[in-house]
């Protein structure tokens, strides 16, 4: 074989660091987004915020003026803020003394506005020192307000321990006296299970009522005992949650009259007053925090056309710093003047990477609302079948950046905040050779149940029959997927007394 060398030309795509990251930050949700941003400023001594938001704003639609334009505009403000406080200036100078002595201090001589930055300082601690209570603590709260011998107050904590945050003793008595029969043989060598028992009834008592129940049936009737006494029908509550709580949840009625020896006014009157309890008597005093979520893109109807525009406060307005900027000389090869170029080429690809984030996600929202623009007017019901394919061949983009740009971005609307994942859906076929969307087949399916009778509720099979008759060709185990997904409970477990 001879050997022989050969030219080719060719093409190939490069991950370049600036490529790279574009794509990371298409990607980022906006909190993380956030983040990114803030990071970058404290790294790059180029980049800087603007308070001002038609300057240097990463959007699509800029006003641009020309350097003479700035250049009069920045004289008039500045004449005109010197103008304005020229009297305050002097009033300033007049009030402080020329020298202080070594022993005064500052705020003994001049105290102007120390005492509103005080409050502020103030309410700052208070609000940032209070943290939120836990079921825990509130359960320890009331036990130190018990009065109680130091064998059951170490019982009375390892129940507090043993309760989750719905308000359930997930440790049993016998677990809690073999601990301390171990830990603590000379306080528990000869106590029993009911001395365990006894302090877990007295920490039933607790608010909030219902605590340190061992089950549902438990919960239920604890929280019974404490209404008035002449609650109609508070016993046979009591007796159907001691013993026939299962029958209740399997909605067995006919059981239940029977072993009650109860009418159906009278269980339905039960099953009323045992639904205005709480089952999980721990949820109201939660630990956890609020997550608030903050949309990209707002979507508005202007002179009856919806209008998509970014969510501008959701990052802040990045620019070069000038001051840093005027530093660089061009023929200097000098470490501070290399620096400080590469710091301003990073800054100036790190704005051109959010502007090219800000624009792909305009045009992408845009895009979906021109083909939902039905679900905005009439619901979910109205909701077209869509895919990722659909939206990338109109922008003109890959598909795997539409679901980077779709991925933790959030719209708001008229009807409320959705993701953008919310508006792409699988498609059914329908009688007439067309096509309805997933996200409206679920609300149909919502809204038949809705609107079934409770003591015949409507089956899957029933709903698939009723779909076909509106033209949409589903089979029971896609209903019964579409019904698990939105959390409804099957047609057994649906069915009620009147």
């Amino acid at each position: 074989m001879k050997q022989s060398l050969q030219l080719k030309m060719g093409q190939h795509l490069t991950m370049t660091p600036q490529l790279q990251q574009a794509i990371r930050l298409l990607q980022l949700s906006t909190l993380d987004l956030q983040h990114e941003i803030q990071e970058a400023l404290d790294s790059n001594p180029m980049l800087e915020t603007s308070d001002d938001s038609d300057e240097h704003t990463p959007a699509v639609q800029q006003e641009i003026t020309t350097p003479s334009e700035d250049n009069q505009l920045a004289q008039s403000t500045a004449s005109k803020e010197d103008n304005a406080d020229t009297p305050a200036e002097d009033q300033w100078n007049e009030s402080i003394p020329a020298e202080l002595s070594t022993d005064s201090s500052w705020e003994d001589t001049y105290q102007s506005g120390t005492s509103t930055s005080q409050r502020d300082d103030d309410s700052f601690f208070e609000s940032n020192d209070s943290a939120e209570e836990t079921l825990q603590d509130h359960l320890n709260w009331q036990l130190n307000l018990t009065p109680m011998g130091p064998a059951d107050r170490l019982i009375a904590e390892a129940i507090i321990d043993g309760i989750d945050n719905e308000g359930y003793l997930r440790t049993t008595t016998e677990e809690i006296l073999e601990h301390f029969k171990e830990s603590e043989p000379t306080l528990f060598e000869e106590a029993e299970l009911d001395e365990i028992d006894a302090v877990l009834h007295r920490l039933q008592q607790f608010d909030p009522p219902g605590v340190a129940s061992r089950d549902l049936g438990e919960c239920l009737s604890i929280q019974l005992r404490q209404l008035p006494s002449d609650t109609p029908l508070l016993q046979q509550a009591i007796a159907l949650c001691n013993q026939y709580i299962h029958l209740l949840g399997s909605r067995d009625y006919k059981q239940l009259l029977r072993k009650l020896r109860l009418k159906e006014p009278q269980l339905q009157a039960i099953i009323t007053l045992i639904q205005s309890l709480n089952p999980y008597p721990g949820s109201h005093i939660s630990s956890a925090k609020a997550e608030y979520v903050i949309p990209d893109v707002y979507v508005e109807k202007f002179q009856g056309v919806w209008t998509v525009r970014l969510n501008q406060e959701a990052s802040p307005n990045l620019r070069i710093n000038t001051s840093y900027a005027d530093l660089i000389r061009r023929a200097d090869s000098s470490a501070d003047n290399t620096y400080l170029k590469n710091h301003l080429q990073e800054a100036r690809w790190f704005i051109k990477s959010l502007l090219s984030r800000n624009e792909t996600l305009l045009k992408v929202s845009s895009e979906i609302i021109d083909r939902q623009s039905e679900f905005l007017e009439h619901g979910e019901e109205a909701m077209k079948p869509m895919v990722l394919h659909d939206i990338a061949e109109a922008v003109e983009m890959h598909e795997s950046t539409i679901s980077r740009v779709t991925t933790q971005k959030y719209m708001h609307t008229p009807r409320g905040i959705f993701e953008l994942k919310y508006f792409f859906s699988s498609h059914v076929n329908t009688n007439d050779g067309g096509a309805a969307s997933s996200t409206a087949i679920r609300a149909v399916i919502k809204k038949m149940i809705s609107a079934e009778n409770p003591v015949k509720p409507l089956s899957d099979n029933k709903i698939a029959q009723l779909l076909d008759q509106e033209g949409i060709q589903v089979a029971r185990r896609t209903v019964a997927k579409y019904r698990e997904a939105m959390n409804i409970a099957p047609s057994n477990e649906r069915k009620c007394l009147v």
